[in-house]
């Protein structure tokens, strides 16, 4: 069987990191996400699943907006699942 993920990364300052975080995950077909600094060193890695939703998603929106207040250029590479037709 293929594996049918596909991988995007976007450029973001610190203060945009937190919005476009929670935009790709309220996209529903992300299952995971790297934020890279500006050197590329992975600062965090959050694995989703399709069962986390709302509350559970409060420590990792706290821990990117830390990581936002310190960083001031990101990359977030997201790896998303295709839905076979």
């Amino acid at each position: 069987m293929a594996d049918s993920s596909e991988s995007n990364e976007f450029k973001v300052s610190g203060s945009d990191l937190l919005e476009k975080m929670k935009e790709l995950v309220h996209q529903g077909n992300v299952r995971h996400i790297l934020i890279k600094n500006e050197a590329g060193k992975t600062l965090i890695e959050i694995p989703l699943t399709m069962g986390i939703l709302g509350v559970a998603l409060v420590p990792v929106y706290a821990a990117v907006a830390a990581i936002a207040a310190l960083a001031v250029k990101c990359t977030i590479e997201v790896k998303t699942t295709e839905d076979p037709d």
